[in-house]
């Protein structure tokens, strides 16, 4: 059966790209976009579109409904830096908008796809390799709210069947949206400000090592574990995927090799800097690649150079 796929947090930074990939894989009148809010760019004007606010039930499910969607891909959540500073908000969005598409999907035998994170582990957790089944003791709401999904999404498909599935993305970087609101996202200011700057502050500390992926990556993941025989998927949940680990000193060395008089300070931010301190360095993506295939194309040098030279033609066109 042809996939209807209805996209919740479609403007976010991982919504914004993976609605344009989804029309091209699936059909444009296939892909639902939703989100609380609405605005003038790709997203809402090449297809079918709604605002959704995903604490709203009644009105998801009525959407699910009226276009007759069989997968639902949830993506809208508070992210890790906000959530900190609003976790009643971060709980009952993250949460209640997870529930309300668990019940959507379970009603409709939905397919659902949602992300975990490496914010779901925590200073417990081995830091280098992280294993697929692992210490996972959260000190941050984001965290905690990640490893309740991870159990509610095992729970929905071993008590009601529901064809659940997900992977825990590391930091995202992408050139076409903002950044969010993340733990991650110097990894991405970090280049607009070496084109338009020539220089960065960052945020995070010399030295910390945190798990990177470029977006066409995450997107082909989503789309493959989506695609995967049910029949492989051993974990079918929260799978371990990554592309490269890296520190701001080498981020900003291979910025160097296009834009040599790039220099990186810091100013380092003690709540960003404390949850980064609490996740992995690195993850260990077996059960990804041996179930359903996951192979990351884009390491940092090949990033880096895509990157910048996706930013200037989308900084130079504004």
């Amino acid at each position: 059966m042809r996939k209807k796929i209805l996209v919740t947090g479609a403007l976010g930074q991982i919504g914004t790209e993976l609605v344009m990939k989804l029309h091209d894989v699936y059909g444009t009148d296939h892909v639902i976009a939703t989100d609380i809010r609405n605005s003038e760019n790709e997203v809402v004007q090449s297809g079918p579109f709604e605002i959704l606010d995903v604490t709203d039930g009644k009105r998801m499910m009525e959407l699910a409904k009226k276009y007759q969607v069989n997968t639902i891909v949830h993506l809208a959540a508070l992210l890790s830096a906000k959530a900190e500073s609003n976790p009643l908000l971060a709980w009952n969005l993250n949460m209640g908008g997870l529930v309300n598409a668990l019940e959507t999907a379970r009603e409709l035998n939905c397919q659902l796809f949602t992300p975990s994170s490496i914010g779901a582990f925590g200073p417990t957790t081995p830091k280098n390799k992280t294993p697929q089944i692992t210490i996972q003791r959260p000190t941050t709401m984001y965290g905690v709210n990640k490893v309740s999904g991870e159990l509610l999404c095992d729970y929905y498909y071993e008590k009601f069947g529901v064809d659940t599935r997900g992977v825990r993305f590391p930091g995202l970087i992408s050139y076409a949206a903002e950044p969010g609101g993340g733990t991650t996202d110097y990894a991405v200011d970090i280049y607009y400000s070496a084109i338009e700057r020539g220089s960065y502050t960052s945020y995070i500390q010399k030295g910390t090592y945190m798990d990177m992926m470029y977006m066409p990556d995450a997107l082909n993941a989503i789309v493959a574990l989506m695609e995967a025989d049910p029949a492989k998927l051993k974990h079918r949940n929260a799978f371990n995927i990554t592309a490269m680990s890296f520190e701001p000193e080498e981020i900003a060395a291979e910025i160097r090799k296009h834009i040599p008089t790039f220099t990186i300070s810091y100013n380092v931010d003690p709540v960003r800097q404390a949850i980064a301190d609490s996740w992995p360095n690195s993850l260990d993506a077996t059960a990804a690649q041996e179930e359903w295939g996951f192979k990351a194309e884009y390491d940092l040098e090949k990033m880096t150079v895509d990157m910048l030279g996706k930013l200037r033609a989308k900084l130079l066109a504004g």
